[in-house]
């Protein structure tokens, strides 16, 4: 490992006093690191490189993340399906509106494949004016043009675009006369009763590769000489010169441009070999096999990546109406809101491992296991009808014996593991205070419990008793007025009475995966 580069390794340096440990931002700038600066030792333990640097400087590395490799930011061609229209043949992807916003799983498969194949279909968005605005704001942020902040795609009495028409309309890109262009884009149907007007895809990726495939001088030509696409009408007057195909700068396509309607006079350059490649990459693009047809219905909402698939219609008589309502997005805000589905996915994956694991094990000397423990206090607390943050924190209340230098095991042994500040630490990665504050002060309540309320020291189980003398007994009277001052007392006195519930061997309760949509929804 230590064969990386010093500089390399030094500025991914994970340190608390390198990045900032709330944002990750780094710290320094790489104009402070020494201009002699070397590795002066390093070994591995414990799954992490851990590295001394020449300045005294300590450095300490996951091996995993060593051996990491680079994912990209996901916008080229790389970890792409590139498809033809028979891939199809079993159906598109698609996913009913209500599930999608309800599971986080459904909602992450289809960003992935708006990110993998380009696109996917929503059912059942209530055809309603503006619903497509929802759409949107459901995975990002709406790009407002000089269209609005939505558009509607019917025939306009004085259209300034050929698609408020009822003309067919040919493969293509939306608003190539920007930069940076709307890489999404979207369109809810909210009434199709004409005859014709369907609606079509093409993998602008798939025939650009076709081109450089069959014709790689064409690819290049395409790739480099820059375009004029320019848009005007009485308010508006938009330019920009991209190429029809971008590369990125290891070659691999990032990016098509493609809407003959908007392209402007080209001057200068090899215009007879730029005519003869975008020639027959148009060719490549109305070839029949690319082309994936399908019929949007009212309520159907298409999204899609404009900066790689072309959309086109049919043409349509006006023997009935077709209304789309369309807006604009970026891929970064798709891209974010599917990277933290998946971060909080794979922390779900990681609570539910210590419920399938180490949960299974006995719960410091009572009847039920640790997750039958957590499971049943948070079964108590739905029954009360708790708040969603105050069911987390029941079901997550005793994580804290999980982690942490000390054990449960070592609470039973008589030394406090002070699993509530260990366990709230632990959530606070992923939860707001309204779910680790009950957590960190549930076993505080107990105590406060103990000073306040008569009867109730005598109703603790045998091993709950037996902790409390090891976590510093009831409360006295000042301790007891602070606690009651503290934000989450009440919440965590709440949590304990479900706590000293949930000891009852063999009572049915819900499985951790009835509560993921519950904890995924309160992830930050």
């Amino acid at each position: 490992m230590t064969e990386l580069p010093a500089y390399w390794l030094r500025d991914n340096c994970p340190c608390a006093e390198c990045r900032d440990p709330r944002n990750g931002q780094k710290l320094f700038q790489i104009a402070d690191l020494p201009e002699d600066l070397a590795v002066a030792g390093s070994g591995e333990t414990d799954g992490h490189l851990e590295v001394l640097w020449s300045d005294g400087h300590r450095s300490r590395y996951p091996l995993e993340w060593l051996d990491g490799a680079d994912e990209g930011d996901g916008r080229t061609e790389r970890g792409k399906r590139l498809w033809a229209a028979a891939d199809f043949a079993d159906g598109i992807p698609e996913a009913p509106w209500e599930a999608y916003l309800a599971d986080p799983a459904r909602q992450a498969a289809v960003l992935t494949a708006v990110r993998s194949e380009g696109f996917a279909v929503l059912r059942g968005v209530p055809a309603v004016e503006r619903q497509v605005l929802r759409v949107a704001e459901s995975f990002g942020h709406v790009r407002v043009t000089n269209y609005g902040e939505l558009f509607d795609v019917r025939v306009e009495p004085a259209p300034n675009n050929l698609a408020f028409t009822s003309a067919a309309i040919t493969p293509h890109t939306d608003n190539p006369y920007r930069d940076p262009v709307p890489t999404l884009q979207l369109l809810h149907c909210l009434e199709n009763s004409a005859t014709g007007g369907d609606s079509g895809l093409v993998d602008g990726f798939r025939a650009a590769a076709v081109l450089r495939e069959e014709a790689p001088e064409a690819f290049d030509v395409l790739t480099r000489t820059p375009v004029p696409f320019v848009f005007r009408d009485r308010r508006t007057e938009l330019r920009a010169d991209r190429p029809l195909i971008d590369v990125d700068p290891l070659g691999r396509i990032r990016e098509v441009r493609f809407n003959n309607r908007s392209i402007g006079t080209l001057r200068g350059g090899d215009l007879g070999a730029f005519y003869a490649a975008y020639r027959r990459f148009a060719a490549i693009t109305l070839r029949p096999e690319l082309r994936l047809t399908f019929r949007l219905g009212p309520g159907d909402c298409l999204v899609f990546d404009n900066t790689r698939l072309l959309h086109a219609r049919t043409a349509f008589r006006q023997d009935g109406h077709r209304h789309l309502q369309g807006c604009y997005a970026d891929l970064d805000g798709l891209s974010s809101t599917l990277a933290v589905l998946h971060r909080r996915a794979a922390a779900l994956d990681a609570i539910a491992t210590l419920f399938a694991g180490e949960g299974a094990g006995e719960y410091l000397g009572e009847e039920v296991t640790m997750a039958e423990h957590m499971l049943q206090a948070a079964a108590a607390a739905e029954a009360a009808g708790a708040p969603a943050h105050l069911v987390a924190a029941a079901l997550l209340h005793d994580v804290g014996h999980f982690h942490g230098a000390l054990h449960g095991r070592d609470l039973m042994e008589g030394q406090d593991n002070r699993h509530g500040d260990t366990g709230a630490d632990w959530l606070a990665r992923w939860f707001g205070p309204e779910v680790t504050e009950p957590v960190r002060l549930h076993v505080a309540a107990k105590r406060y419990l103990c000073a306040v309320e008569p009867g109730y020291r005598e109703r603790l189980s045998a091993a709950s008793e037996y902790t409390l003398s090891v976590q510093g007994g009831p409360m006295d009277e000042r301790q007891a007025a602070a606690f009651a001052e503290l934000p989450g007392a009440r919440d965590a006195v709440a949590v304990r009475r479900w706590d000293e519930q949930a000891k009852a061997a063999g009572a049915p309760t819900p499985d951790f995966a009835h509560y993921r949509p519950l904890l995924a929804a309160l992830m930050r």
